[in-house]
């Protein structure tokens, strides 16, 4: 039993290193723009209630009638919750919203989401406000050059 237990931690052990880079988190900067924002008003197709991030699928109507779904990523399911936000209830598939967010660096359709507008007209956060993107490059404050 003692040698079954210390192989199960050691095969643990050598197997660690190559999971952790998984588990790392992006900044908002690598992934999306914030010279991109985007405001959008489209039927939501799904939502992902998962961690680290959930995400909202809407169909957008282009003016030529061409649909694209977009996917936005926000918060992890606890901060919504805290937030007020309730599953199946404050959005759902099916519900016109309007999300105002920043597109993705490629261009792609996806992006961050920052607040998204019910039909109703009740605003809710779902995603953080964005990073400058540069790593820090750019002091937050002016520093005075001497």
């Amino acid at each position: 039993m003692r040698a079954k237990l210390f192989s199960v931690c050691l095969i643990s052990a050598a197997l660690w290193p190559t999971a952790a880079p998984a588990w790392a988190h992006h900044s908002f900067g690598v992934e999306y723009d914030v010279n991109k924002p985007v405001t959008l008003t489209g039927v939501i197709t799904s939502i992902e209630w998962t961690n680290p991030h959930c995400f909202v699928y809407i169909d957008v109507k282009d003016a030529s009638g061409k649909v694209t779904n977009w996917k936005f990523e926000g918060y992890p399911p606890g901060v919504l919750y805290r937030q007020g936000w309730k599953r199946d209830v404050s959005i759902k598939v099916g519900d016109t919203i309007t999300i105002m967010g920043w597109q993705a660096r490629d261009g792609g359709a996806w992006g961050h989401a920052r607040q998204i507008t019910c039909a109703d007209g009740k605003k809710m956060f779902f995603g953080p406000a964005p990073g400058t993107g540069d790593g820090g490059a750019a002091p937050p404050v002016d520093v005075p050059q001497n």
